[in-house]
């Protein structure tokens, strides 16, 4: 990097930490806006902080990391909420963080993806500028009756009761599994929403879920990239340093993701 900068994003009625990613040489065409996982109740600045510097490094663009709420001390939808006015504020102050004129790409793993594609479905009809949105691993709704969630529910480092539980914890007695701002993958109407890549793993119970939603956006005429990682867990992005093949993972889906920021170049 060539510097690391600690921010704070003023919305309304809260301020959210944040965390400004500059390589070096990086281009001014794009800036990603990053969305952690944790099942929304876990993870922050720091517990990603390894993952957001590599992706940074291989798009050679600015990435700011965002520190948005968590449950169980703030339930849904306290985090979507976030995301959308993150979106929209960085959109609209974009120079703050980056060029003028940059691109946004949205991007999250796991609960943070989830954020994203609900947020880019809210936000699609504000010419906001949003490039793409990279959904790695998301978790699409609470419900897991899925044939990957059967196979590899237990035993496969995300442990699907423990998810369930803290699903419970986020929506916090709010029922409607139906809305599909909680389960993304129930949305009636994707038209128009930023272009995809969606990065799954083979041994992820979430996996036939995200496969299904590149599915439904394609439907919907959606351009969208599948990238499957082949004998891989829930969160293995994050596991460069002791699994070789997660760096050259990483490295592959910066290439496609990198594609975006030449577009716009």
């Amino acid at each position: 990097m060539d510097r690391v900068e600690e921010r704070r994003i003023e919305l309304e009625g809260r301020a959210l930490g944040a965390r400004l990613y500059v390589p070096l040489d990086a281009v001014e065409s794009a800036l990603v806006v990053y969305f952690h996982g944790g099942a929304f109740v876990v993870g922050d600045l720091e517990t990603h902080d390894w993952l957001c510097r590599r992706l940074a490094f291989d798009l050679s663009v600015r990435l700011l990391a965002i520190d948005y709420r968590l449950a169980p001390e703030h339930p849904f939808p306290a985090a979507l909420d976030d995301t959308v006015d993150v979106i929209r504020y960085v959109s609209g102050h974009r120079s703050e963080f980056a060029s003028s004129h940059a691109a946004l790409i949205m991007m999250g793993d796991s609960a943070g993806a989830n954020l994203v594609t609900v947020a880019a479905r809210q936000l699609r009809d504000e010419r906001l500028d949003v490039a793409a949105q990279v959904l790695i691993y998301p978790t699409l709704g609470p419900e897991l009756v899925t044939d990957s969630a059967h196979r590899y529910g237990s035993g496969y480092l995300l442990d699907l009761e423990g998810l369930r539980y803290d699903y419970s914890l986020y929506l916090s007695g709010y029922v409607d599994h139906t809305d599909p701002r909680v389960t993304p993958l129930l949305s009636n109407d994707l038209s128009n929403v930023a272009p995809a890549v969606v990065v799954v793993a083979e041994c992820d119970p979430l996996r036939d879920e995200a496969v299904a939603y590149a599915g439904l956006l394609e439907h919907f005429n959606v351009p969208v990239e599948l990238l499957e990682a082949e004998e891989m867990v829930h969160g293995f992005l994050e596991m460069g340093a002791v699994v070789p093949d997660a760096l050259a993972i990483l490295d592959d889906l910066a290439a496609h993701v990198h594609r975006f920021v030449d577009a716009v170049s």
